[in-house]
């Protein structure tokens, strides 16, 4: 089974243009925690959601961008798009350069 990756960046913009990091570690930890999302370890750089996994950039904070694994395409889709519209994410598609903000 071949996983799809993608990188979530902050839909927001530093006043030089540059993407605004997503938040300081701690807050998205939480946040995600909130949707059933969690590392499996205390303070783990990979979190574990419903047909996803979220992988936190080791040592930064705050959090400039993470990598996005979708293990399980049939559930995936319904949890990435709530959790990129509440938290104002975009998804970026390396593969095909498609940005989605929902």
């Amino acid at each position: 089974m071949s996983k799809d990756l993608y990188v979530i960046m902050s839909r927001a913009k530093q006043v030089d243009g540059a993407p605004a990091p997503i938040g300081s570690r701690a807050d998205i930890v939480k946040a995600l925690s909130l949707r059933n999302t969690s590392a499996d370890v205390d303070g783990g750089d990979i979190l574990y959601g419903p047909g996803i996994e979220i992988e936190l950039p080791h040592g930064q904070d705050p959090i400039p961008q993470m990598l996005l694994t979708i293990s399980d395409d049939d559930i995936a889709w319904v949890v990435i798009m709530k959790l990129a519209k509440a938290l104002q994410w975009k998804i970026f598609d390396p593969s095909s350069g498609r940005e989605l903000s929902p």
